[in-house]
């Protein structure tokens, strides 16, 4: 008995990385997956394809879709491809993502729209049709315990030089899953965002971080970055038992830590409108008060 026995899970980008560690591993604790990924050069079911042969083979369930998580009819298709299949749609992972690195001043409109449209659109596409279904269950008395994984970034939490685009894509990625678990809620379904920090073709593409996540010398030392150690925290958030909603969780390794969203920290009030010259005096004070926060 695995502890998602019984759950359908779509989980997007699967193909490759954290996609295919996320997909293997739910399968093994008896998830249904339905994997999706770009089609491979033949036109057919590419890398997807492959980590779907690689679970079925193993004696479990899983099945591909070749689609653009991009295109609007695309999450319409993970949804029915869920429930022909499998009976339903318990989970979405929104694991595609696309890097376009390039200072400001030197970024182009395609390296910034690419960039936006594959990470922060290709959430909200499978988003918004499986919130759909579960609405529509829920109505008709047959609510779901639905969950999203949403996928961020350490560059969309604390911002990163060179990745403007990303970094848009990635922040507005935390707060759309605030939203979500706000507006979800009613009909049983929940909404987190995973900040994993692991060993993917994206990080291996970056030499200062592929070097921070190679793999260790030693024989059977632990490796920090497999994507595979991020996996038991997507799987616990996917799962009927979890009641976590609105959290952001970053993973590195065995470490699981909590990131809060934005909040009001340190302040200055008065019953007066300010002055600049006041508030230049004031102002630098409250910033350093909020860093020692």
């Amino acid at each position: 008995m695995g502890s998602l026995d019984g759950r359908v899970v779509v989980v997007t980008g699967a193909g490759r990385g954290i996609g295919r560690a996320y997909s293997q591993f739910l399968a093994e604790e008896g998830a249904r997956v339905v994997l999706t990924d770009l089609p491979g050069d033949d036109g057919g079911l590419g890398a997807a394809g492959e980590v779907a042969e690689e679970i079925r083979a193993a004696g479990q369930e899983a099945v591909a879709v070749s689609a653009d998580v991009t295109e609007w009819n695309s999450g319409k298709l993970l949804v029915e491809t869920a429930v022909n299949n499998f009976g339903g749609l318990d989970a979405v992972v929104n694991n595609a993502g696309i890097l376009r690195d390039q200072f400001l001043v030197n970024m182009t409109e395609e390296d910034w729209d690419l960039a936006i449209r594959v990470n922060l659109r290709g959430t909200f596409v499978p988003t918004r049709w499986a919130a759909r279904y579960w609405r529509d269950q829920s109505k008709a008395g047959t609510p779901r315990a639905g969950a999203l994984v949403h996928t961020s970034s350490s560059s969309g939490l604390f911002g990163n030089a060179g990745q403007a685009n990303y970094v848009a894509a990635k922040a507005g990625i935390g707060m759309f899953s605030q939203v979500c678990a706000k507006e979800l809620g009613r009909y049983g379904v929940r909404s987190n965002v995973i900040v994993p920090a692991a060993r993917t073709r994206l990080t291996e593409a970056v030499p200062s971080v592929a070097e921070l996540m190679a793999r260790p010398d030693e024989d059977g030392a632990f490796d920090t970055y497999d994507p595979r150690n991020v996996a038991p925290v997507t799987g616990y958030l996917v799962s009927a038992g979890c009641e976590l909603t609105g959290q952001t969780l970053y993973v590195r390794g065995g470490l699981v830590s909590s990131i809060e969203p934005w909040k009001h920290a340190a302040e200055i009030s008065r019953e007066a409108r300010w002055t600049i010259g006041e508030l230049a005096t004031e102002l630098p004070a409250l910033v350093a008060t909020d860093e020692k926060v």
